[in-house]
């Protein structure tokens, strides 16, 4: 039963962070751009003055994807239409995937829980134990004064315990 939730939250996290890849489709960019300026002047006392100008320009530049074309036609400067139809699909076939793998039955047949309780049931009767009733998935056995319960679950694991006399 572990493994379906283990695929299932491996799945998840594989389709966040697909979904985080195509929606970033542009990325920020921002330059600084730094320019300093030496000025010297001389006075007629000969006496230089030297003054020093810094002057930061900042640019924000958009860089897009490169793997987005553009087009003549096209004004919108949002995500196209189509691209978040397909990414609802995909988002509806995740949800999908994800219920069909936690409700996968990972239990055995009817007829194999039967065939495993009749073999455990032969088991112990080879060790001297009757069989006082039986069940689809359970069998009470008795030696003696002791009795005990043997009982298949839904998985075909097969457990056995004394019960009070």
């Amino acid at each position: 039963m572990r493994r379906p939730a283990g695929v299932a939250a491996l799945a998840a996290l594989f389709a966040a962070g697909a979904l985080l890849a195509g929606v970033a489709a542009a990325e920020d960019t921002t330059t600084t751009m730094g320019t300093t300026v030496t000025e010297t002047t001389t006075t007629a006392s000969t006496e230089t003055v030297v003054s020093t100008v810094e002057l930061t320009t900042t640019q924000k530049l958009i860089v897009p994807n490169p793997s987005t074309t553009t087009s003549a036609e096209s004004s919108s400067n949002g995500t196209a239409a189509w691209v978040w139809v397909l990414i609802g699909v995909l988002a509806v076939a995740l949800v999908a995937v994800i219920i069909v793998l936690a409700t996968r039955g990972s239990g055995v047949s009817t007829e194999e829980r039967r065939r495993r309780l009749d073999h455990a049931v032969a088991t112990w009767a080879a060790q001297g134990w009757a069989l006082e009733s039986q069940t689809a998935d359970s069998a009470m056995l008795r030696r003696g004064g002791d009795r005990l319960l043997v009982t298949v679950d839904q998985a075909g694991n097969v457990a056995t315990r004394p019960l009070p006399q």
